[in-house]
């Protein structure tokens, strides 16, 4: 059997070469505010991977995404491994966009610090008197440039979002932004939706996308995930405060609320985060990991 080293490593992420597909392995890593852990969260890797999964099908209806199979019988021998079982999926290639696509539908986080200060988020002007964790009166788009790891992603209005597409897509910057923007919108509807009937609330996530050789745009990389998105249990949620999530904020929380932690969490903050993730992804998707 070949040993197959990946062409690219990112926080979570492995991905590998198949000549004209890609194959991407979610590894067990767990990174907050860019820095990758030292833990390893046992079982995260097929979370990320099962629940995209799920959400790519749903979607399909809205665009295609690069999402090919994740079988592991699909892909080479190297794959069909047990640390690959579950979390590896087979893509299309595509040519990747350069801005990460960013949808609120209720305001937290950044979004609820900037609120603060200017009344704004993302240069888009929202209604006085929000209390953090509110529903918007609509979702919004805000989106941001994408940095390498070590560096933080930084949020851009819709108007410069032109001119960073414009820069790598010279005739194209208009075209594009205006359908990452509708597509963004659009599929964060329809799957808010879906979650809300099940007892979740997604209150922010984002997507990428990417080309095909035709020129198409495609949806890529991972969707919906708790590492992509904040989760909030519908059954306690209140308006005024943060909220409980069933995404890594809880890991987050703790990281913030002590000091000389050098990136490594207690065993028992690791196992409560994969708890979230699992019951994020059986009430999402009616099945169980």
């Amino acid at each position: 059997m070949t040993e197959l080293k990946p062409v690219k490593e990112g926080k979570v992420r492995e991905i590998y070469d198949n000549g004209d597909t890609l194959i991407m392995v979610a590894t067990d890593r767990i990174s907050c505010f860019d820095v990758i852990l030292n833990n390893q969260v046992s079982k995260k890797g097929k979370v990320l991977t099962q629940m995209s999964r799920f959400w790519f099908d749903y979607t399909s209806d809205i665009l295609p995404n690069h999402m090919l199979s994740t079988d592991v019988n699909d892909m080479p021998e190297f794959f069909r491994q047990p640390r690959f079982d579950g979390n590896s999926m087979l893509c299309r290639k595509l040519t990747m966009l350069p801005v990460e696509c960013i949808v609120r539908g209720y305001i937290t986080g950044s979004g609820w610090a900037s609120y603060q200060k200017t009344g704004t988020v993302c240069g888009i002007r929202l209604p006085e008197g929000l209390k953090e964790s509110d529903k918007l009166p609509e979702p919004i788009y805000t989106p941001s440039t994408k940095a390498e790891i070590g560096d933080h992603d930084i949020n851009i209005s819709y108007e410069e979002s032109i001119e960073y597409l414009e820069k790598a897509f010279p005739g194209k910057g208009q075209e594009y932004a205006e359908k990452l923007r509708d597509y963004t919108i659009a599929l964060y509807k329809k799957c808010a939706q879906h979650a809300l009937e099940r007892g979740i609330i997604i209150a922010d996530t984002k997507f990428e996308f990417g080309l095909d050789e035709q020129g198409n745009i495609v949806l890529g990389d991972e969707m919906l995930t708790p590492d992509s998105s904040r989760f909030w249990p519908a059954d306690t949620y209140e308006p005024g405060h943060g909220q409980p999530s069933y995404d890594k904020q809880f890991a987050r929380d703790w990281l913030k609320a002590n000091e000389g932690h050098n990136w490594t969490l207690p065993q028992e903050i690791v196992d409560k985060t994969i708890e979230k993730y699992l019951q994020a992804y059986t009430q999402i998707t009616g099945k169980t990991l």
